[in-house]
Formats: C-alpha cells, sequence, structure tokens
C-alpha cells in the first residue's frame, strides 16, 4: 500500500468548485463591509446606525440558527439539494436587499441572505468529494480562499460601488450566487460515497464535550471577540476615513490595498515561525496584545489620515495571523475525533460575534458616539489577552487520515490503534469503522522524510490488517 500525498484531479477539481462557492458565502458578508455603513444612511431609517449594525449583523445571526440544521438534513436529503436550495436563499436574500428602499427591507433581505447557511454542507461535501489522506490538505484550501476572499472584498468593494453601487453588488451576488448551482452541478463530481465524517462535520453529542474543554472555550470566545471587533469597526471606520481625509468612500480601496498587503508580507514570516519552532501560543498572545493596542489607538487616530492608515496596518498585522492561527489552533487542540464538532462550534462562534458585534457597533456609534465602539472592542480585546496568557501551549501537531478497508470490528480497530500508537512520532490515533476511517496526530516536529516514512508505516500497517 504506497502512500501519496498528491490529491487526483477529480478531488482537485471538486475541492477548488467547492472552495468557490465557500468563497461566495464570504462575498456576500465581506464584500459590502466597507461602503455599507455609509450607502445604508441614504435609505429611509438610516440615520439609525443601530439598525444598519442590525442590517449589516442580520447575516450572521442567521448563519448561527441555521448552520447545524442545513448540516444535518444534508446528511438526510443529499448535499447538492441543500448547497441548491442554500444558493437559491441566498440569491434570493440579495435580490430583496437590492431592491429595497428602507433600511428594514435590507435587514430582511441579509437575514435571507444567511439562513441559506451551506458552509456545513459544502465542508461535509469536500469530505465526500476527497480521500481521508488528502482531506486536511482540501480544507487548507478552502481556509486560504476565505482569507483571499476577504482581502479582496476590501478592496473590491469601494471599486464596485463606484461603478455598480450597493444595490448593484447585491443583484451581482446574486446573479453569482445562481452560476454558482451550475458550477456545484457540473464541476463537482458526484462522490462516490456520502456518509458522515468526523473530522468535517458536528456530532451533537459531542458538542457539550467540546463546551466543556476549557482550553477550546478560550479560543472560541478568542474567535468571537475578533470577529464581532471586525463588524463593530466597520460601523466607525469608513466614516472616519470619510470625514478626516474628505476621500469619497469609492476611494477608501487606495488605503486598504497597500495596508493589507503589507500586513500580509508580515503575517506569512510570522505563521511559518509559529508552526516550524513550535511558537504558536507566544505568536499568538503576541497578536491578540497588538489587536488590544490597536482598539485603543482608534480612539485617538480617527481624526488624522496617517493616523487611520497606521493603526488599520496594526490591526491587519494582528488580524491576519490571529484568523490563520485559531483554525490552527483549535485543529490541535481539540479531541481527534471531536474535530469536526470543535470547527463547528468555532464557526458558531464566528457568525455570533458578527452579529453581536454589528449590532453593538451600530448601538454604541449612535447613541454614545464613535470612540465608545474602540472602548468596547479593547474590553473584549483585554479579557481576550488575559485568557489567551492562561491557555495551555498547543501541541506541535499536525493530523492526517487514513482509510480503513470496511469489515473492522470492534477488536481489530482497538488493536489497529495500539499498534499505530507504539509508533515513534504519534501523538493521538482514533479509529472510526463506521467511517471507514484512521485519524492520526503526528509530531510536527520532525523532518519531512521522516513524517513521510510515518505515513508509509502506518499505511503498511492498514494494509497487514
Amino acid at each position: 500500500m504506497q502512500f501519496s500525498e498528491k490529491m487526483t484531479q477529480l478531488e482537485t477539481r471538486a475541492t477548488a468548485a467547492l472552495a468557490s462557492i465557500y468563497g461566495l458565502r464570504m462575498l456576500g458578508m465581506f464584500l459590502i463591509l466597507p461602503i455599507f455603513a455609509i450607502y445604508a444612511e441614504t435609505l429611509r431609517g438610516g440615520n439609525n446606525h443601530t439598525l444598519i449594525g442590525l442590517a449589516l449583523g442580520a447575516y450572521g445571526f442567521m448563519q448561527v440558527i441555521f448552520q447545524l440544521p442545513f448540516g444535518m438534513a444534508s446528511d438526510r436529503f443529499g448535499r447538492k439539494k441543500l448547497i441548491y436550495l442554500g444558493l437559491i436563499m441566498f440569491a434570493l436574500g440579495s435580490v430583496c436587499a437590492a431592491m429595497a428602499q428602507d433600511i428594514y427591507m435590507v435587514i430582511v433581505g441579509r437575514a435571507i441572505q444567511g439562513a441559506g447557511a451551506i458552509s456545513a454542507v459544502v465542508t461535509a461535501l469536500v469530505a465526500d468529494s476527497t480521500r481521508e489522506e488528502h482531506r486536511t490538505q482540501a480544507m487548507a484550501m478552502i481556509g486560504a480562499t476565505i482569507g483571499v476572499t476577504f482581502a479582496v472584498s476590501l478592496v473590491a468593494g469601494p471599486i464596485l460601488n463606484q461603478w455598480i453601487g450597493v444595490p448593484g453588488i447585491f443583484w451581482l451576488t446574486a446573479v453569482l450566487a445562481i452560476l454558482a448551482i451550475g458550477v456545484v452541478k457540473f464541476a463537482v463530481p458526484e462522490p462516490l460515497h456520502a456518509h458522515f465524517h468526523s473530522d468535517a462535520q458536528a456530532v451533537p453529542a459531542k458538542i457539550g464535550e467540546v463546551l466543556r474543554d476549557k482550553q477550546l472555550l478560550r479560543l472560541n470566545f478568542g474567535t468571537f471577540c475578533l470577529h464581532g471587533a471586525q463588524m463593530a469597526m466597520f460601523m466607525v471606520v469608513p466614516f472616519a476615513i470619510k470625514h478626516s481625509t474628505g476621500m469619497n468612500e469609492n476611494s477608501h480601496w487606495k488605503i486598504y490595498l497597500p495596508v493589507l498587503l503589507i500586513s500580509f508580507i508580515l503575517m506569512v514570516p510570522a505563521i511559518i515561525y509559529a508552526e516550524k519552532k513550535a511558537k504558536l501560543k507566544p505568536v499568538f498572545i503576541s497578536a491578540v496584545g497588538l489587536m488590544l493596542f490597536t482598539q485603543i489607538a482608534f480612539m485617538f487616530s480617527l481624526n488624522s489620515l496617517w493616523g487611520i492608515v497606521a493603526t488599520l496596518f496594526s490591526y491587519f498585522v494582528a488580524f491576519n495571523i490571529l484568523e490563520a492561527s485559531l483554525p490552527s489552533l483549535i485543529s490541535k487542540m481539540a479531541p481527534v475525533a471531536a474535530k469536526g464538532t470543535a470547527m463547528g462550534v468555532h464557526n458558531t462562534a464566528q457568525s455570533f460575534g458578527m452579529f453581536l458585534g454589528a449590532a453593538l457597533g451600530g448601538w454604541l456609534s449612535h447613541t454614545y458616539g464613535s470612540s465608545t465602539v474602540f472602548v468596547f472592542c479593547a474590553v473584549l480585546m483585554l479579557i481576550w489577552f488575559g485568557l489567551a496568557l492562561g491557555m495551555q501551549a498547543p501541541p506541535s501537531v499536525k493530523t492526517k487520515m487514513f482509510h480503513l478497508q470496511a469489515g473492522y470490528n470492534d477488536a481489530q480497530a482497538a488493536k489497529l490503534v495500539q499498534d499505530i500508537r507504539a509508533m515513534e512520532g504519534v501523538y493521538e490515533v482514533v479509529a472510526i469503522p463506521s467511517e471507514t476511517m484512521l485519524m492520526v496526530k503526528l509530531e510536527n516536529q520532525r523532518s519531512k522524510a521522516f513524517q513521510a516514512a510515518l505515513s508509509q508505516a502506518i499505511m503498511n500497517r492498514i494494509g497487514e490488517s
């Protein structure tokens, strides 16, 4: 039995197509982010920033409610059918928001958009479409798509606003959602085997276990804070840029583009250093500390162009590091058999943070002024910083998955787990015969040659069973 790191052409095609669908979901959230608050003020009822915040955050609130039900329904009714349904709802919500004449109809449209919560279904279909040993690589492609989509959205949003306006952006996302149905139908092959995947889907019975894990709770609270502050600050920053510089919102990309590019260049070596040198905790804590400093700095820089630019730069450095680190930390610290559940809770915390951050950011800016938004964000970051200081250093591991032949009984699976756990370089191992899957956490401070040899040894041991 030969171990291979390469995905097949079909696996690559399916993963790329589904990553584009995932990216579309993120476009629905992020493309309007840098210009929405300014646009919403022109609508009836838009003079109330609390309502603007609700319109921005309604998407995340509905994601919280419908993510788990959509994922569970896809196990029964089929992945593609639920994706089609979610994309149709997303398109309908986009049309509703595009045609809205007041802020209330935008809230309704954004809620309908978010109710098509297909993220978990897309992840499950990726798992159906890839072999176990390539699952982590496929999920990494989706993670990269999310990061790129966020960066592109901040630059593309103001440019598109100049050409077609915010209603035009909503129309565009509606058209893209309809086209995405064709991508799913024709570009994503029908998987040979569709079943539940513990590594990619939430197990309801394990949610309690994940929520009781203090280390994971710290990380999930951090996810909530990170995305809550993100949405809250975009209730204020677009206005601050416009008022302090006189720059039209259509030109704000000229600030976001260089800031994002330079911050990304700085983020990459920090993440590589953290992973290769097993320094994730100090790098992570430093990024949370930088985020705390940034929120305080925003209070004093809103009336200065260069103050805003410098503060945005430090914000995106911290944000990019934290956004890349959190999923990695959760994967390392979650019990291997509960990885899918842990990631599901993480995504829910992210969506809830987006909702609450936007809603509270709108209310605070409307009631008490812009600076109070950053007081709120700074308090969140201070609490997170304290919790991060007390977290355990994550093990330097990476998860690999292997295919088991059908027919393993409990005794055979237990013997296989025992034999593999005894191998040098293995940190944790779980066999799930019902899913024909073996999940192994391997020590990451080993050479690539050692890890490749260990993976081949595991494959050989599986083949002997």
